[in-house]
């Protein structure tokens, strides 16, 4: 087992940033060139402060009770314990129509400590809609899990969220309208809280709430959300449902069911399916991915129907620096 190195994780974490921030740099400057304003609502874009991994895009976000590596720091923190990993990864998400790009650099290492103890870093940055709203965001996220069974886990994130937005408003510039340009409009700490209760090792049952802290606000809504899953290690069925408090004037729902299948033990299929009553939008997701003892990457891809159609193509790798594989059947693992 690899012994724990703090300075070697700053250092690959570091690096992992710069490739990242390099990688959004390029492609943001030909974007502000090529795109216009959206002309989607901003919440289409923002969707919810959610941000997927290639897998979670292509189960449409339906990852609660099964996820691990750092797409359970993103998902549901108490997960990063339900494999013995210590992962390194980025990813990559684009949005066409709403003209959102975010980029992001993870560890989890839930391998090195003796008492199983999972810890977890995210760096997210998101652009949206650079020539209309011009948002811009950072998000951190920083989770602990600890499993107390084998039955058992829980799990906790805090997230800092810093986000501004810098377009002109309908009415054109001015100090009465405008005031607000080039200066933080959220600034501020969110908690999410997971627990997994897997009585099987086929069956996972999932609670999460997010933003627990009440921000009070659409950026950081508060969520609460659960899930159910079924695998037998090369076929995963997983079923979520989420009640946001927050975004809109009313609570409202969003439904979610992936499927996931291992091809040749290297290659899982993935699709999914979402319903948002917040947005009355159908959504259906596809992805595939590739898996090893080294290194994982996965592609996801989801679509929402209706009067606010929007596509969103997630990239994310992860570099295994220590793997053992347990207890997932997920191309994160």
């Amino acid at each position: 087992m690899t012994p724990w190195s703090p300075c070697a994780s700053r250092r690959i974490f570091v690096c992992v940033r710069a490739s990242v921030a390099a990688l959004g740099l390029a492609i943001l400057s030909h974007a502000e060139v090529a795109l216009g304003a959206s002309n989607l609502p901003p919440e289409v874009g923002w969707d919810y402060g959610d941000v997927d991994t290639g897998r979670g895009a292509a189960m449409s976000g339906a990852q609660r009770s099964f996820s691990t590596s750092y797409g359970a720091l993103l998902s549901n923190p108490a997960n990063m314990v339900s494999s013995r990993v210590y992962h390194v990864g980025a990813l990559a998400s684009i949005w066409p129509e709403a003209n959102r790009q975010t980029y992001g650099a993870a560890i989890v290492d839930s391998s090195t400590s003796s008492t199983r103890l999972a810890g977890g870093l995210a760096a997210l940055w998101t652009v949206q809609d650079h020539s209309g709203v011009n948002r811009l965001a950072s998000d951190l996220r920083l989770g602990l899990a600890m499993p107390f069974s084998e039955l058992f886990r829980a799990g906790v994130t805090g997230r800092y969220l810093s986000l501004r937005e810098n377009g002109d408003p309908v009415l054109g510039p001015n100090p009465a309208s405008g005031g607000l340009s080039g200066k933080s409009i959220v600034r501020g700490f969110g908690i999410n809280v997971g627990a997994t209760l897997q009585p099987s090792p086929s069956i996972a049952v999932s609670l999460v709430g997010t933003g627990l802290n009440s921000a009070g606000n659409g950026f950081q809504p508060t969520v609460v959300g659960a899930g159910l899953g079924w695998t037998n290690k090369s076929l995963t069925f997983e079923g979520n449902a989420a009640s946001d408090f927050t975004t809109w004037d009313r609570t409202t729902m969003r439904l979610m069911a992936g499927a996931e299948y291992l091809l040749a033990d290297h290659y899982p299929l993935r699709a999914g399916y979402r319903w948002d009553s917040g947005l009355h939008a159908h959504a259906a997701s596809l992805g595939v991915g590739y898996v090893s003892s080294a290194f994982s990457l996965d592609i996801g891809a989801r679509r929402s129907f209706g009067e606010y159609g929007a596509t969103a193509i997630v990239f994310s790798f992860a570099y295994h620096v220590e793997s053992s594989g347990v207890g997932s059947s997920s191309g994160e693992y």
